[in-house]
């Protein structure tokens, strides 16, 4: 009966591909199997001193970082981001952080993760958005890694201005003295996995990752679903 019903409601309202928008089947979530295939993955996971990981060279010293593919403005895939940040579903990045992570455990270094924090949002914006887009993505992370989520170690204690149209230098003013600790003994000789929804300039996940290495034995490895 139940399946019965799920079929005369994909019949009136059905399940697109959020890529293509042709049906999706039985066993595809939000992207169909063909755009699945076909996302432009970085595969940074499989190479260390790769372009995500030099990025923060001189910075900040971080164990690993990778993208799952390569944003690009005017993609197909550029819908997945706007998706997921300002049309409320959530849920895309629950699907597409399970995917990235099968990915990830390909990789010797990635699979040893013991925690995953996504990047957290300032109360303010999170009571504006309703979610915290990172928190979704690391969810599906987690599923995988089969690791734990840490949402209270690292806060936003400050509501910054939108980094969308700052410079590299006013993005790194705009992120100083944005994040701190609470509690952090739990993390201590860990390896934490720091997770954003699209790496940039990568002047947030620095300052983030500038924070987390206050914490004895910490290891911190980078992982954004999209590198522009």
């Amino acid at each position: 009966m139940k399946n019965l019903i799920n079929n005369m409601l994909n019949l009136f309202f059905p399940d697109l591909c959020v890529i293509c928008n042709d049906n999706l089947v039985s066993g595809e979530e939000h992207i169909c199997k063909k755009c699945l295939n076909d996302i432009p993955r970085t595969n940074y996971h499989r190479v260390k001193d790769n372009p995500i990981e030099k990025k923060f060279w001189g910075k900040v010293t971080i164990y690993r970082g990778t993208s799952f593919y390569f944003f690009t403005k005017g993609s197909p895939y550029q819908k997945v981001l706007h998706e997921l940040k300002y049309k409320n579903n959530k849920e895309i990045g629950l699907t597409l952080g399970k995917y990235a992570a099968a990915d990830l455990l390909d990789s010797t270094d990635f699979r040893t993760v013991d925690v995953v924090i996504p990047v957290p949002l300032h109360q303010r914006k999170l009571a504006q958005r309703g979610y915290n887009q990172s928190e979704w993505i690391a969810r599906g992370l987690c599923m995988l890694l089969q690791c734990s989520l840490d949402q209270t170690t690292l806060i936003r204690k400050k509501h910054n201005p939108t980094q969308t149209k700052k410079s590299v230098y006013e993005r790194y003013e705009n992120t100083e003295g944005v994040f701190e600790l609470t509690e952090t003994s739990g993390l201590e000789n860990k390896h934490v996995l720091l997770v954003d929804d699209v790496l940039t300039t990568g002047s947030t996940l620095e300052a983030a990752a500038k924070e987390l290495l206050q914490i004895r034995g910490i290891r911190v490895s980078i992982f954004t679903l999209a590198v522009a």
